[in-house]
């Protein structure tokens, strides 16, 4: 495994970045220093909103590009590298297919905010970690700000209740379990792997140039682009067939260990 070619490293956030307490460890951030040094470029890919994930890295959100709503929204410093916008007609679909599931959660997901009904206070406490900015609203087919992603969220298990119900629309849209609790519903190019094969172009970033961390099935695009893509210890089985390495859990400072390593 040679990494000496290394130019961009990117790497998915909860359950791979981040431990179970939802954290970047100090150790990421003394080896961004030198990757830094060295003019390896960082990416954070997540399924989370883009201001969520400017808090988990606020100190270095300069140097970080950010792949927000699972590569619907990229944003480096104030400029917007890419939106991909899912139809009004869409959202209102997906709407009325979850609204009579049991413990189903819609979130519709844009650029500055994010909105949601006011169901549930549990629901709510809970989706302060991953949206630092969300308005309540009374009636989500309302909403008339452009709505990058659907993100539905069931309390037991997304790929087990949410996942069927919406299953079929895979083709037209973009359908991923994002996590145990995550259902991810947005325009069929908005995706991880679209937004990364994006600025590999626009940073002639070879396949065995890059680095690629991921824990979950809306990591797999993206793993598909690198010769050194790595698998958490933590991941979905399908992440570890696509993956073609692996590394400890993001609890085992996985990303970390690897870093270190090429460095």
């Amino acid at each position: 495994m040679d990494l000496s070619k290394i130019k961009m490293v990117v790497s998915d956030m909860d359950g791979t970045l981040l431990n179970s307490k939802h954290e970047v460890s100090n150790r990421f951030f003394e080896i961004h220093k030198e990757l830094k040094q060295k003019n390896i470029q960082f990416v954070a890919a997540s399924g989370r909103q883009y201001h969520s994930m400017v808090d988990k890295l606020e100190t270095i959100q300069d140097d970080v590009i950010f792949v927000a709503e699972n590569g619907a929204f990229v944003k480096r410093k104030k400029e917007v590298l890419l939106t991909t916008p899912i139809d009004k007609r869409n959202i209102d679909t997906i709407l009325s297919l979850i609204t009579p599931a049991t413990n189903a959660h819609p979130v519709l997901c844009s650029k500055n905010s994010a909105y949601v009904n006011g169901n549930s206070n549990e629901f709510l406490e809970m989706l302060r970690e991953y949206y630092t900015e969300f308005k309540v609203v009374d009636d989500q087919t309302q909403v008339k700000d452009e709505v990058l992603k659907v993100a539905i969220y069931h309390f037991e298990n997304s790929e087990k209740h949410i996942y069927p119900v919406v299953k079929h629309l895979e083709g037209s849209l973009k359908v991923k379990v994002s996590g145990s609790n995550w259902v991810d519903v947005s325009h069929r190019n908005a995706h991880k792997g679209y937004a990364l094969e994006k600025l590999m172009q626009a940073y002639k970033i070879n396949s065995d140039e890059i680095m690629v961390f991921g824990d979950y099935n809306n990591d797999l695009e993206m793993l598909q682009l690198s010769d050194y893509s790595f698998a958490m210890a933590n991941a979905h089985p399908k992440v570890q067939e696509v993956a073609k390495y692996s590394t400890l859990s993001n609890n085992e400072y996985g990303v970390e260990h690897i870093l270190e390593k090429m460095l």
